[in-house]
């Protein structure tokens, strides 16, 4: 259609709950004067007017805890600087524990938060029961309480938001209903309302319970899906002091927030309904849903027992309206993979919690091309199209709204729409004990073991510890399989490919045919965006490989820097080839046994890749891998998947040949000191502080990132990655603080058990004047462990094996 503008904004907001009034007020204060937020109601008229309007900062990771840091900083200034009173009380919050399972999560979060620098207390049930007097301490374990929580009365904070931004110059136009979005060369120009035609620069979708159905309007299908959420207001007969804190009891589901001479109690209740698909009508407005006692009883009785003043008290409202829940229940933010100026924060769950911090992000984002920090659990590109799909998404929405009191263990998986995603070689390992876990869709085998069910344990050894223990002595001492055919695989080609990723990657792309590369993407300031590996498989044609969940990221990495001259074409081939991983000092003699071509160490030496024979088949053999053995991932197309591991299996009976998956995976990873992105690297980090240095080019004419990765190499990183261990299990599972001489100087960003090794494992950064020091602790539950800091690779560190 031929799109003619009424008007132009450069900027256009949709949505005019928490999250947009922020967005608009952050843009305008950092200097976007042309900034217009559109609303097809009033201000708050989604979902916000309500919010329960609970504020908690402490999330399992430093990042999102700085953003809800930046919430309440951003909370406490906001009613001086608008004029606009936001009711925030920062009466501090209070989390129990009732069951020692609870207790050690909470005391895992408190160690976090130690490392965080968020100040956070243990608290006996007496001393907890002294700050909110109302509860009784029967099952009490213990409970935290962080001073620096609070409630907030969110139609207020929604207001002065908006005054606020008004006031910085941004326009906010009330009772305009978006109706669709014009997409021109990968760019949303403009929006149709029923109050005219509006082009503009850019598009922010913070349309909340209508963020899917505004993202299909621009062609950007998103993880944002709806249900129903109730809470209920008892009757103003209560007293108590104006600083009485918040309250939640996740072992009781539920959660309270004082209010006049009453309290506002909600909880997080099995079978909640989902809404719409995902996509309300545009005419749904302020309206709440009947309530559902059956539901209600779910955590109105158990907060009775835990609130004996409950029997006394009537209940004066029920509120059941719809929220915002994403396909794992944390928000999505940033630029859609799919246009080059469509930004979306949407599906926040707690999204008054959230909305100073995520504005000021989001302004970052659209303003310097960064949020200002790493976002990755946020980030809209971690989904993929299957979390889009609306069966799968309304499943993961119910189980991510049931799980949000539950105990969150260490490696739990999601169980809902699954099986989706399948390997060739999916139901051969299901027939054989294979636990599949999921990501980004796939269904991949985790370990292997016969009718196990799985107990998780925060202190103790899962019951698959021994298993995994098995898996990784096979890979070490014999020869193992591991399906990996959810690899992001991405087919680079066309005369422009090599110098295309040339120009992406810290490392010189090898020119010579049949090469392996490992590199990393960074971004102008040096910053880790991708870490992966380039396969030059022959002229003109490279082959790129990433981690499962990585894809979409990636891809949107080189796709948006792909050259407009046409001489690089770029296809997603992840769903076309399998991928096999033969590994063990006794992979050769297996690999040689079903092809007919020559797999010796001179032939196939390390890194380097080739198209073999495989049994009745062929693919791409890359003397590669992640566990630190010799080995090959053999990249083969789809319908010879099932064939190639029948072949490698029976070549392989007679040297003792496993199913290895992808938890023996980490322990061999962490052995060998291999970097997972996402946690021990991502944007905040430099390969130079990762002790990846080896892998910048710095002689290369040119790449992303180059003058930034010469400065600092120049000047010398301010941190480094280290490892530390210790001998035998320790319960480090990542996140924990790293003490020096009894002083916070680090967290730990990966930690696991070396099976091999017989030792606990962490990495983490440390600034560099500690990275001499010996005297170093983790605490992990409350207990420091002494620990030995380095070396980085306890295994092969010479790669002998690999080698071999």
């Amino acid at each position: 259609m031929i799109f003619s503008a009424d008007s132009h904004a450069k900027i256009i907001v949709i949505g005019g709950g928490a999250i947009g009034c922020s967005v608009a007020y952050h843009l305008a204060k950092a200097g976007e004067k042309d900034v217009l937020l559109l609303e097809k109601s009033l201000i708050t008229e989604g979902c916000t007017w309500h919010a329960a309007g609970l504020v908690g900062q402490l999330r399992s990771k430093r990042n999102l805890t700085r953003l809800m840091q930046d919430s309440v900083a951003i909370i406490d200034r906001l009613e001086a600087e608008s004029g606009v009173a936001t009711d925030w009380k920062r009466v501090g919050s209070i989390r129990l524990a009732s069951s020692p399972d609870r207790w050690s999560e909470i005391r895992r979060s408190m160690t976090q938060a130690k490392s965080f620098g968020l100040e956070c207390h243990s608290l006996s049930a007496k001393e907890a029961q002294d700050k909110f007097p109302f509860i009784t301490t029967d099952a009490i374990v213990g409970a935290a309480f962080i001073p620096d929580d609070g409630y907030v009365d969110p139609y207020a904070l929604t207001q002065s938001f908006a005054k606020a931004a008004r006031l910085n110059g941004a326009k906010i136009r009330e009772g305009v209903t978006v109706k669709d979005i014009i997409v021109e060369n990968r760019r949303a120009v403009g929006v149709v309302t029923d109050n005219g035609n509006i082009s503009c620069d850019i598009l922010i979708n913070c349309a909340g319970l209508w963020a899917k159905r505004v993202g299909e309007m621009a062609g950007v299908p998103l993880a944002a899906g709806v249900v129903e959420h109730q809470y209920f207001v008892t009757e103003k007969t209560l007293e108590f002091d104006a600083d009485l804190p918040t309250l939640r009891d996740p072992d009781n589901n539920f959660y309270l927030k004082p209010d006049v001479a009453a309290f506002a109690i909600g909880g997080w209740e099995e079978g909640t309904k989902g809404c719409w698909g995902g996509k309300p009508p545009l005419e749904f407005g302020r309206e709440l849903f009947e309530e559902n006692y059956d539901r209600l009883e779910q955590f109105a009785t158990l907060a009775t027992n835990r609130l004996p003043i409950l029997n006394e008290t009537g209940i004066r409202t029920v509120i059941n309206g719809p929220i915002p829940v994403s396909a794992d229940g944390e928000p999505i933010m940033g630029l859609a993979p799919e246009l080059d100026n469509f930004y979306v924060a949407c599906g926040f769950t707690s999204g008054i919690a959230a909305s100073g911090g995520a504005g000021l992000a989001m302004a970052n984002w659209v303003i310097e091309g960064d949020p200002g920090m790493d976002l990755w659990a946020f980030d809209v590109r971690r989904f993929g199209p299957q979390h889009c799909n609306g069966r799968f998404l309304e499943q993961r929405n119910i189980e991510a709204y049931a799980a949000y009191y539950k105990i969150h263990w260490p490696g739990e998986e999601p169980l809902a729409a699954r099986p989706a995603r399948r390997s060739p070689l999916y139901e051969i390992l299901k027939a054989k004990g294979a636990v599949h876990g999921s990501k980004s869709g796939w269904e991949r085998p985790n370990y292997f073991s016969e009718g196990a069910k799985e107990v998780y344990s925060f202190e103790g050894k899962p019951n698959w510890f021994d298993k995994v223990g098995q898996e990784c002595k096979a890979v070490r001492e014999r020869v193992a399989l591991i399906d990996q055919a959810s690899f992001s695989k991405f087919e680079i080609t066309g005369s422009g490919a090599l110098n295309f990723l040339q120009n992406l990657s810290v490392n010189l792309i090898e020119q010579t045919p049949g090469k392996c590369t490992y590199t990393q993407f960074c971004n102008e300031d040096g910053g880790i965006e991708a870490d992966l590996t380039v396969m030059h498989i022959s002229d003109n044609h490279l082959y790129v490989v990433t981690g499962s969940g990585f894809g979409i990221r990636d891809g949107h990495w080189m796709r948006t820097r792909l050259p407009q001259d046409g001489s690089v074409q770029m296809k997603d081939v992840t769903s076309q080839r399998a991928v096999i991983n033969l590994c063990g000092p006794k992979a050769r003699e297996v690999l040689q046994a079903i092809s007919d071509d020559d797999v010796s160490n001179a032939a196939l030496p390390f890194l380097s890749v080739k198209e073999i024979s495989l049994g009745f088949g062929k693919g791409y053999a890359a003397r590669i891998g992640y566990v630190g053995e010799l080995g090959w991932e053999l990249h083969v197309p789809v319908e010879y998947a099932a064939h190639i591991y029948e072949q490698l299996w029976q070549a392989g009976e007679a040297h003792g040949i496993a199913d290895v998956g992808y938890r023996a995976v980490e322990s061999l990873r962490l052995e060998k000191g291999y970097l997972y992105w996402s946690t021990d690297i991502t944007p905040d980090y430099n390969p130079y502080e990762a002790g990846l240095g080896f892998c910048v080019a710095a002689s290369k004419d040119r790449f992303i990132g180059k003058q930034a990765l010469a400065n600092i190499k120049q000047q010398g990183p301010e941190r480094k990655l280290v490892s530390f261990n210790l001998d035998g299990f320790a319960p480090f599972l990542g996140g924990e603080a790293i003490l020096l001489k009894g002083k916070v100087v680090g967290l730990t960003t990966s930690a696991g058990y070396g099976h091999a090794t017989g030792k606990s494992i962490c990495f983490g950064y440390l600034p560099v004047e500690h990275t001499s020091e010996t005297d170093f602790e983790i605490e992990a539950f409350g207990t420091a462990y002494k620990v030995t800091r380095g070396p980085r690779t306890l295994y092969d560190a010479k790669m002998e094996r690999l080698r071999a």
